[in-house]
């Protein structure tokens, strides 16, 4: 029997291994389709939490009949799809299906079945093992599971995505399947076969627990349904506003994943009055970051705050509905199935409804009230300074959540959420005196600004594209005085147009159908120009791809300064495409204006690779109105445009960092570039 356990352990470690290993692989291969959106990321999670509870149903279906013949079907099945999913492929984009539905039709075809199998392993082999030993369900193997899901978060960042490529990612995570394919077979058929001989003793066990009463089972969905809120809005709020990094999937679900551990090992007694009062502080600094959006802070503060405010309220929901499990074996992957029914609406309120309900991201504030409230409930119990204490905490939260709606309200004149983004525009009348400057937002985010006053000021391009910035240099001294061709990939408020000259054409690339409107109707910067202007919705890779070569003189690659990060622009087959519409000697100027992540060495090597020279442009001292500190890397096969005198001063090499590698489709690792 202890051969047995041992294969039982071994099954339950390697599923939740792999399961939580695929998620980023999966959700990274999405990206080059639908660009570097946070809400990718979410949806991937909605889609997982969802797969989740189709395995607790099929593992709560399977353990109620004898035949073991069904889940071998499905191993096999399983297999099959994991071998294809590792085969060289690219998904391309369906014009007229919506991004989420994409989402999840990509994922469904890829690891939908090894997913619903890896899934249903840990609640199905706890239900076995408990017929087996005719004891009580062994919940520390569900801990035992989360070890190793955590253990996968940490090393894909840290060491599968440094050093292996999408390919070898797919077909390592494929074998690895396989193994637990083989596994998994084997301890189906030994335990089929000695579960029948424990089944008499396991039913009398049965019949002396006690059933978990509705309350309960009521709480199995309501507390993972909180913990899932949390999870995705602070990861959204943290991709969004804090640093546009993919790397900031990983941090949260990891958090996520540790309070489960501690729920499921450890029968911890939870100190509510230091929890209260450290309640209350993180209620405090999350009214201040809400209205300051974490504008000045170091990357390291703003994740200390964050996910430290998720483990807590993470650890109160996932002890509570621990502490409330059933007693009866039989009532065991009820409880798993009801547990990620709370998960999977959790993360579908957040990730799917929310941005079809509220016009502004209200998403963090509406989550904090509904753990308050959570809270009440699960402490109505302890008497009526719980009940006081949670009860005006919830009442708190309503405050907060009006206070935040009003202050993104506030000189607000547009307002626009879908899946890529939470746009805003806001208009300032104070900044210049008889002038009003409006402004294009989303989260904490510009995305550019017009101001409206003069007619020198209104067509003045400013923040991050003023004269002197990169893009400024690349547009004044790349043509002379004869009509330019200029592409554009990141349409944002449209102040690249402020350079257009007659006879000139500029043509825009954006993957947000809620960007074009506000740009033409809401910014001027288009309507004044007078070149000639394209806008092509979609992805601007996919785009270009599917045209004829545009014979650029300038493409600026503009879409690294806000939301996550979208590497597929960013890799050498990108750069390729990029000098296939690029006229020979064209400028390719790349936007990396970042305060968390330093762009400029893989662009640089991708210069490299390419047989470009590139230089980086900084503004580190603002003079024109509205100009924004900014940061430009230029890349050109021309040998004479860093030598003129107006670039020259500007345009300073690129510090190389030892050990890297050039990105490609298939291999990119932002962690080094990183500043914490």
């Amino acid at each position: 029997m202890s051969g047995l356990r041992f294969l039982f352990g071994v099954v339950i470690f390697l599923a939740a291994f792999l399961l939580f290993l695929v998620e980023p692989i999966a959700a990274k291969q999405l990206l080059p389709v639908l660009g570097g959106s946070a809400a990718v990321w979410i949806t991937c999670l909605v889609f997982f939490q969802t797969a989740l509870l189709l395995g607790y149903l099929y593992a709560h279906w399977l353990s109620g009949r004898p035949s073991s013949l069904v889940h071998i079907v499905l191993l096999a099945l399983s297999t099959c799809a994991a071998i294809a999913w590792a085969i060289p492929g690219r998904i391309s984009g369906n014009g007229g299906v919506p991004p989420a539905l994409t989402v999840f039709l990509a994922l469904g075809q890829w690891i939908g079945l090894p997913f619903l199998a890896l899934s249903s392993t840990s609640p199905l082999l706890q239900v076995w093992w408990a017929r087996l030993e005719t004891g009580a369900i062994p919940y520390r193997l569900y801990s035992l599971s989360n070890l190793a899901s955590l253990l996968a978060l940490a090393l894909y960042p840290s060491l599968v995505e440094p050093n292996l490529t999408l390919h070898a990612q797919r077909l390592v995570w494929s074998a690895a399947f396989l193994i637990f394919s083989v596994l998994s077979i084997g301890l189906t058929l030994k335990s089929g076969a000695k579960s029948s001989a424990a089944a008499p003793a396991a039913i009398q066990t049965e019949a002396e627990a006690p059933p978990a009463p509705l309350a309960h089972k009521l709480l199995w969905v309501l507390l993972p349904m909180g913990a899932a809120m949390q999870l995705s809005t602070v990861t959204a709020y943290l991709t969004a506003n804090v640093a546009a990094i993919p790397l900031l999937w990983i941090l949260p679900l990891g958090v996520y994943l540790f309070t489960l551990i501690l729920a499921f090992q450890f029968r911890l007694d939870l100190p509510w009055n230091i929890i209260a009062r450290v309640m209350v502080v993180l209620l405090g600094a999350l009214a201040y970051s809400l209205h300051n959006t974490n504008a000045g802070w170091p990357l390291w503060i703003s994740l200390v705050f964050f996910l430290g405010e998720l483990f807590f309220a993470c650890i109160f929901c996932h002890v509570e509905a621990v502490r409330m499990r059933p007693q009866r074996s039989s009532e065991a992957t009820v409880f798993y199935l009801l547990f990620a029914a709370g998960g999977a609406l959790g993360s579908f309120l957040i990730g799917i409804a929310a941005p079809l309900v509220f016009t502004y991201n209200l998403d963090l504030p509406v989550t904090f009230f509904v753990t308050a409230v959570l809270a009440l409930a699960v402490n109505w119990r302890n008497g009526w300074n719980q009940r006081l204490l949670w009860g005006v905490a919830s009442v708190a939260m309503v405050a907060v959540t009006f206070m935040v709606r009003h202050s993104y309200a506030h000189d607000a004149t547009v307002a626009v959420r879908n899946f890529y983004a939470s746009l805003r525009v806001t208009q300032d009348l104070f900044s210049y005196p008889g002038s009003t400057v409006r402004t294009l937002m989303n989260g904490s985010i510009q995305h550019g600004t017009q101001v409206f006053g003069t007619d020198e000021l209104r067509h003045t391009p400013t923040t991050y594209y003023a004269r002197n910035s990169g893009i400024g240099l690349a547009l004044q001294n790349c043509c002379a005085n004869r009509p330019r061709n200029i592409g554009v990939i990141g349409l944002g408020a449209g102040t690249i147009a402020a350079y257009g000259r007659a006879g000139d054409h500029i043509r825009f690339y954006d993957i947000n159908p809620g960007v074009p409107p506000i740009a033409r109707n809401v910014f001027t910067y288009i309507r004044d120009s007078p070149a000639q202007i394209d806008i092509v919705e979609g992805d601007a890779r996919t785009s270009l791809a599917s045209e004829a070569p545009q014979q650029f003189d300038v493409l600026a690659v503009d879409a690294f300064s806000g939301d996550a990060i979208p590497v597929h622009l960013l890799t050498s087959e990108a750069v390729v495409l990029y000098r296939k519409h690029l006229k020979p000697g064209g400028v390719l100027a790349f936007h990396i204006s970042n305060r968390h992540v330093d762009l400029g060495p893989p662009i640089a090597l991708l210069a490299q690779s390419a047989g470009m020279q590139g230089r980086r442009v900084s503004v580190d001292t603002p003079s024109d109105p509205g100009e924004y500190v900014s940061t430009w890397v230029l890349l050109t096969a021309d040998p004479d445009f860093f030598d003129l005198p107006e670039v020259a001063p500007h345009a300073h090499t690129v510090q190389p960092k030892p050990g890297l590698r050039v990105w490609t489709d298939d291999y990119s690792a932002l962690l080094p570039f990183i500043r914490w």
